[in-house]
């Protein structure tokens, strides 16, 4: 057990934070792959990774080399410059994607705030600058600066005043109330292509086919928030590529940076006209550390087989979390999810907070999320024992939830 003196100095260091995250009671002090220590040395197994960050698990030895090496050699210059990291990442993400243009920030929020940036703009240059409303959807999430606050539909703004009147948020899955609500004040579209947040919700394929559509009918700009859904987690590079479409604008963060700090905006050329010299900017995005790190990531997420061992995890994940549905019938109403971003919904009679707060207990690390889901996320790359050590864990939460609700 810690001593008091311990406990009295980690109570004084919880004191100095804000309090703006209710966290669970545990300190992690270090990770390996799959595996989290608290303090105690206690191990857990990580089927949060982060909240889709850690792709490659906790201090994976291809990334900690990488950024040892660029840490010896280059750490930051002005973007008035270039650098070989930024080059090779940008050329990457270009070769591998829609993009014909990429922008790089430090986190999704910053990716998010340059894709709205973007779109705005684009109709500015092209003489329409009254076409400045982005069409967002109820239970989406895209940030927490106050113009991507104004852009998601659970995020409070109490408080914040008025904080964007530019936004037009809209039921999901409300296909007449989208169409009426396309205007000639309309510039983009956002979604994300399967909400994170919002409780691991899959907008059908056909959907976003349709949405490619009506924005191309209205010309109106599509961006994709791929921010928790793009990076491999679904066994293809961004969630989108399952409907066999393609936005002008899309978001990417965590899971690109694989724990470093690092987000992306991705633009076709026509998307990009609008953000010329002075328009937009970052004085840490896209840092000589951060860009050889998500190179790496890159390089790893395209190489031959990759995604495919994904897709075969995620389908294992899949089956045996179908299974818990089975023998938990009273509890679990609902799996969603594709690949390794998987969604587990619980009934009324117990939160999914709380049933992270039991898993906790059982020493398995999950996310919850909104419509009472827990979200199941273990790293890309989880070794099989690693797999079935989160299952098994995940099978005594149940069965402890289940005792409890009696």
């Amino acid at each position: 057990m810690p001593n008091s003196d311990v406990l009295s100095a980690e109570k004084s260091a919880v004191a100095s934070l804000m309090a703006t995250y209710n966290r669970f009671k545990v300190t992690f002090v270090r990770g390996k792959g799959a595996r989290l220590y608290d303090t105690e040395e206690r191990e857990y197994t990580d089927f949060g990774s982060g909240i889709a960050v850690t792709a490659f698990g906790h201090a994976d030895p291809i990334l900690a080399e990488t950024l040892k090496r660029q840490a010896d050699t280059l750490w930051h210059v002005s973007n008035l410059y270039y650098t070989e990291p930024q080059l090779r990442l940008a050329k990457r993400l270009t070769d591998n994607s829609f993009a014909d243009r990429v922008f790089f920030g430090n986190s999704g929020t910053e990716a998010m705030e340059c894709a709205f940036k973007a779109a705005r703009r684009y109709h500015f240059v092209k003489g329409a600058p009254e076409r400045r409303k982005i069409i967002t959807f109820k239970g989406a999430f895209h940030g927490r600066t106050l113009l991507s606050m104004a852009a998601a539909g659970t995020v409070t703004a109490d408080g914040f005043g008025t904080i964007s009147e530019d936004h037009v948020i809209l039921p999901f899955g409300d296909h007449e109330a989208l169409k009426k609500a396309i205007t000639s004040e309309t510039a983009a579209i956002a979604i994300e292509p399967i909400l994170g947040e919002g409780g691991i919700k899959i907008v059908p394929d056909e959907c976003l086919r349709g949405l490619r559509t009506l924005c191309d009918e209205n010309g109106v700009l599509l961006i994709f928030d791929e921010i928790q859904s793009g990076s491999g987690r679904t066994g293809k590079l961004f969630a989108f590529e399952h409907a066999g479409v393609t936005p002008d604008i899309c978001a990417i963060a965590k899971g690109i940076g694989g724990g470093f700090p690092l987000g992306a905006c991705l633009t076709t050329e026509a998307a990009a006209c609008g953000l010329t010299y002075g328009t937009h900017g970052s004085t840490y995005g896209g840092n000589p550390l951060a860009c050889a790190v998500g190179d790496k990531c890159l390089e790893r997420l395209t190489a031959p087989g990759f995604l495919d061992a994904v897709k075969t995890r995620g389908d294992k994940l899949r089956d045996a979390l179908k299974m818990l549905k089975i023998d938990f019938s009273s509890l679990i109403t609902e799996i969603r999810g594709r690949g390794l971003l998987a969604g587990v919904k619980f009934c009324d009679a117990i939160t999914a907070r709380d049933f992270a707060e039991i898993a906790l207990q059982e020493k398995l690390v999950i996310i919850p999320a909104s419509d009472n889901v827990i979200r199941v996320m273990p790293p890309l790359n989880i070794p099989d024992e690693d797999m079935a050590a989160g299952l098994a864990a995940l099978r005594k939460s149940c069965e402890i939830a289940q005792i409890k609700m009696k």
